[in-house]
């Protein structure tokens, strides 16, 4: 009985999720009602319910504060740097290198810095340039939110490490090994979705661009590995993404050459001030929770903020473009709070791991193996990495130590593979189908991208397959 009852928020927030009846609002709000039973008869005897709720909400509050801070910054940073394209401006042909950069480079890019699926948004847009439309440039959009994990510079892979008390850099580490895998297989997916909309990618292309996302891959292990986490994304795309468009369209001329610059300017300007930022040991900061990471003046949200704000201020109709963007992070913010609200009170009562030990002792040896499945469940009923880390999080970390799996990993196979799935989740496959018009429903999307979905799957399965099999 009292399985069921802990079990019943998050097949509550499954269930409104997936009949469509229940946005991720009210859908969270359900779930956190249905939460209060599991948590009065979970708590140990003598623990009050109310001091509980009133301490974890607080925590969730300073590390949901983290996230929604990049998440408006990033929002911010897009206002800044966006201009209208002239209304004359010719359409382009839709050649297979023109949609791997406007994809799996171009919206990648911009994902990595801004977050919230504006890289979907970016690749559509281009792709419509190009005349495609459908559920091919729809699903082709959605492979551009390849680095969930690092869009909007990572705050889901911060949250989710600072649920479970891991560095965030190690978590981000354990997560780009499978990552890089799964990127080498997105090429093929992209030639599936070329093919569906009738263009044909010759084979010199297709080693090219297998070429990329190799260079795309090692980029993301070694930034990981010796640089800010933070930066992972941008540097992986954006270093081909250079490459690819100097081919397209090389500079000529000094004009020319200014306008590149200009374009270039502000994402190279936040790079550098991360790694700037990063580069402080020691700086001061707020630290309300001695068990949570501190919030310092270095952070991600601070540095995006001070250098978005000031580009915005440079460009006419300052006030009115951050009104604009304030707006647009309203509605998601209040759903990363709740999320991050639910997941700590799971988490702080002990459900999280009551479920993961059930769920290891019936499954037994094969507990690990559902550990993928979960965590595209996660992604794709949250819509984000931020709330598949929020609502899943511990109960992975909780299923992989029973498992016998160590944290780091158990952590990093779940960030991947909820974040995989939240760049096709209901949510932003229903956003993006809706932009792309003609036939592009969600099930012809998902159709389209099935062996991806596959990939994440066989690549989870195979990342658990070899650590189980070492000696311990």
């Amino acid at each position: 009985m009292l399985l069921l009852l802990q079990s019943a928020p998050l097949l509550l927030l499954l269930a409104l999720l997936l009949s469509g009846r229940a946005g991720p609002v009210p859908a969270c709000l359900a779930a956190l009602a249905a939460s209060l039973p599991a948590i009065a008869l979970t708590l140990p005897e003598g623990s009050g319910t109310a001091v509980f709720l009133g301490t974890e909400s607080l925590r969730a509050a300073f590390l949901a504060m983290q996230p929604i801070g990049v998440l408006a910054g990033g929002l911010i940073f897009h206002a800044a740097v966006t201009r209208l394209a002239p209304a004359d401006q010719a359409p382009e042909e839709a050649t297979p290198r023109r949609i791997f950069a406007a994809t799996l480079l171009g919206g990648a890019f911009v994902e990595s810095v801004t977050g919230f699926a504006v890289g979907a948004v970016f690749a559509l847009a281009q792709l419509r340039r190009m005349g495609l439309g459908g559920a091919p440039a729809a699903a082709m959009a959605l492979l551009a939110l390849v680095m969930v994990p690092w869009g909007g510079l990572g705050p889901g892979t911060a949250l989710g490490a600072a649920l479970i008390g891991l560095p965030a850099q190690q978590v981000a580490l354990a997560t780009a090994w499978p990552h890089a895998a799964w990127l080498l297989c997105l090429a093929p997916v992209l030639w599936r979705l070329c093919r569906a909309a009738g263009i044909v990618v010759p084979t010199g292309e297709k080693i090219a661009q297998l070429g990329m996302m190799a260079l795309m891959a090692a980029l993301l292990l070694g930034v990981n590995l010796f640089l800010p986490f933070e930066v992972a994304g941008i540097i992986g795309t954006g270093v081909p993404l250079l490459y690819v468009l100097w081919r397209l369209d090389p500079p000529r001329g000094a004009l020319a050459w200014r306008r590149a610059l200009a374009a270039l300017a502000p994402w190279a300007g936040l790079t550098a001030a991360l790694l700037l930022a990063r580069s402080w040991q020691g700086a001061p900061a707020v630290r309300p929770f001695a068990e949570l990471p501190a919030f310092p003046i270095t952070h991600v949200a601070v540095v995006l903020w001070v250098f978005s704000l000031f580009l915005l201020l440079l460009r006419p109709g300052a006030f009115t473009a951050f009104g604009a963007a304030m707006g647009r992070a309203r509605r998601p913010a209040l759903a990363m709070l709740l999320y991050v609200l639910l997941g700590r009170w799971l988490a702080g009562a002990g459900i999280a791991a009551s479920l993961a030990e059930a769920a290891a002792a019936a499954m037994g040896p094969a507990a690990a193996y559902a550990m993928p499945v979960l965590g595209l469940v996660s992604g794709a009923v949250t819509g984000s990495n931020v709330g598949s880390n929020a609502a899943l999080m511990p109960v992975q970390a909780a299923l992989g130590k029973a498992a016998g799996l160590p944290l780091q990993l158990a952590a990093g196979l779940h960030n991947f593979t909820g974040a995989a799935a939240a760049g096709m989740s209901f949510a932003v496959t229903a956003m993006v189908s809706s932009l792309a018009g003609g036939n592009a429903r969600p099930g012809a999307i998902w159709r389209l991208l099935l062996p991806s979905i596959l990939a994440v799957l066989l690549i989870g399965w195979a990342t658990l397959a070899i650590e189980l099999s070492i000696p311990r």
